[in-house]
């Protein structure tokens, strides 16, 4: 779970190919050319390139094949110092490791630093980020560190989409529920920038937090406070397992395509068929996470 598919590795590999190579906007790209530039096959080559083009990186214009919606140079994630890039891949392989029952009990800054060979402020910087992601807290008498319950199983984070399969369709409900036009207006913009490159480009935690506060987002056009602080503990408490769910990319497109859904049928004042919507839109995306279900789901 925590390795990127094979079609989200490839297509990471061709964004950076067509930076190194320079290439501007509307150039073409070819199978072939990329397939003799990273020594593979053209099938893998292909399928990266289809996905790019639904992410809006590439244009595939029939009978002519594909070309390049944007200078190359524009396709790049925020920039990180070295020790911000260090710090960062040590945050996501401690993640990894607790999500993987690889990292148990109590530990230090010290631990942190040996383990993941960073130098104290780094360890320290750390250790403030996810304390203030409510992912870890300092012990009793503030010696040592430790996890806070976060989700770890695949049965705990089916339990959390079922959880808010409950919640967050009866928010739409709610007598009081409200549109929100300027949070509608930004969160439709956060999800059509996702089909415009941003799946590939944006840094794993951002990622999910563009996702995450569009589902608190809604819940809190509800008015009910309470089941706006529901939906904000499950988010916090299946931060980990769900970056892990970021390496592989290739099936976002068509959750921010259900996102965009969702919004315009809240708009249209259909809350009934919104609420419908939201409880579908959550439980495949459930199955496909957790595996549960998915065997029986027929391909889209």
């Amino acid at each position: 779970m925590s390795r990127p598919n094979l079609t989200t590795s490839m297509a990471t590999r061709l964004l950076d190919l067509m930076r190194r190579s320079g290439l501007e906007e509307g150039a073409h790209v070819t199978e072939q050319w990329v397939a003799d530039e990273l020594e593979v096959s053209r099938t893998p080559v292909r399928k990266a390139m289809l996905f790019l083009a639904e992410v809006g990186i590439l244009d595939r214009i029939p009978n002519r094949g594909f070309f390049l919606t944007r200078d190359a140079r524009a396709l790049t994630r925020p920039d990180l110092s070295e020790g911000e890039d260090v710090e960062q891949s040590a945050y996501f392989e401690i993640a990894d490791d607790y999500v993987g029952g690889r990292f148990t009990g109590s530990f230090t800054a010290a631990d942190i630093g040996r383990r993941y060979r960073l130098t104290p402020r780094q360890a320290d910087r750390v250790l403030s980020r996810m304390e203030g992601e409510d992912l870890v807290r300092r012990k009793a008498g503030g010696r040592g560190w430790e996890f806070q319950h976060v989700m770890g199983t695949v049965d705990a984070h089916d339990q959390s989409y079922r959880f808010r399969m409950i919640i967050e369709p009866a928010a739409l409900l709610e007598p009081g529920f409200t549109v929100d036009a300027d949070a509608f207006t930004r969160h439709r913009q956060q999800q059509e920038s996702l089909l415009h490159g941003d799946i590939l480009l944006l840094p794993r935690a951002e990622l999910f937090q563009v996702n995450a506060s569009f589902h608190e987002m809604l819940v809190g056009c509800s008015g009910n406070q309470f089941l706006l602080d529901a939906v904000r503990r499950q988010n916090r408490l299946r931060r980990l397992i769900e970056y892990r769910h970021q390496i592989d990319r290739s099936r976002l497109a068509n959750q921010a395509r259900e996102h965009l859904r969702l919004l315009d049928l809240v708009e249209s004042g259909d809350l009934k068929a919104a609420s419908a919507f939201l409880g579908a839109h959550l439980d495949k995306v459930r199955s496909i996470k957790t595996g549960i279900g998915e065997e029986s789901r027929p391909e889209s």
